[in-house]
């Protein structure tokens, strides 16, 4: 890894990016050149209220951004259209994206991954950045080979802009290439209030819930004969997304391909 890797962070005010910018002010070397907000075109990050001591310019405007600063790679925690656009820009400009946004395709993956591979350099998407996150996830995986029968629950602020959360259809996809077809519940099974037994995935069950006072968080409950197993994860806080972002930004310098999801370059 290069001894001072410079980043741009898109979203340095969202509740992410500001966490985002104070890693990489702590992280030896993490090099912040330049951030991209929708505001404060001009000024700098320690400008910012609750900033750390950054020069680093801020754009309004990506594409500027990537034609006059010098980048290694981008960390984009925008949003999902946001996401998407930014990444095929810094693709184009040679700059290595990391995407913490949802609301990928498995066409737009197919599509991006062969982009990336074609320019030859790294790109990774992650659903969720918390390690913990992507264990459960693993977690479940290993589960579903003994227990068919799954329901998925995550839950998160009342400000989320997507249902289900990118982890949650991750984590279906996850069990799904490993659990055999099955529709659950009784098979003359009615509905009294739509939407009640949540969305379907292959059979399997997915519910989404938004609270004030949440953050992010997702059950994975298991049924058998006389037993259940339920495995779930918790962020309390956005500072547990952080360790994910750092490992992302470190592997994202030694692939020359698209990695869907935070479990590929975990050992």
């Amino acid at each position: 890894m290069a001894a001072n890797t410079k980043i741009i962070i898109a979203g340095p005010r969202g509740k992410m990016g500001k966490e985002a910018v104070h890693l990489v002010h702590e992280t030896e070397e993490f090099q912040l050149v330049a951030a991209v907000d929708s505001k404060n075109n001009g000024l700098t990050i320690k400008e910012l209220p609750g900033m750390p001591d950054e020069n680093a310019f801020i754009y309004d405007d990506m594409q500027t951004c990537l034609e006059e600063m010098e980048a290694d790679v981008l960390i984009d925690l925008t949003t999902p259209t946001a996401g998407k656009h930014h990444l095929e820009l810094a693709l184009d400009h040679h700059v290595r994206p990391v995407v913490g946004t949802t609301g990928f395709t498995p066409e737009d993956i197919t599509r991006l991954r062969k982009k990336a591979e074609e320019k030859e350099i790294g790109a990774i998407i992650a659903p969720n950045f918390a390690v913990g996150a992507v264990l459960m996830m693993k977690f479940s995986q290993m589960a579903a080979k003994y227990f068919s029968d799954v329901e998925i629950i995550e839950m998160h602020h009342d400000n989320k802009l997507d249902a289900p959360s990118g982890t949650a259809a991750k984590t279906a996809a996850l069990i799904n290439e490993v659990r055999p077809h099955k529709e659950q519940g009784h098979p003359e099974e009615q509905e009294e209030l739509e939407g009640a037994r949540g969305a379907q995935v292959d059979g399997l069950r997915v519910h989404s819930v938004r609270l004030p006072g949440l953050v992010a968080h997702q059950e994975v409950m298991f049924g058998g004969s006389g037993q259940t197993l339920t495995i779930r994860h918790d962020s309390i806080n956005r500072q547990s997304f952080m360790p994910g972002v750092k490992l992302a930004v470190e592997n994202v310098l030694r692939v020359n391909t698209l990695v869907y999801g935070l479990e590929n370059i975990m050992e």
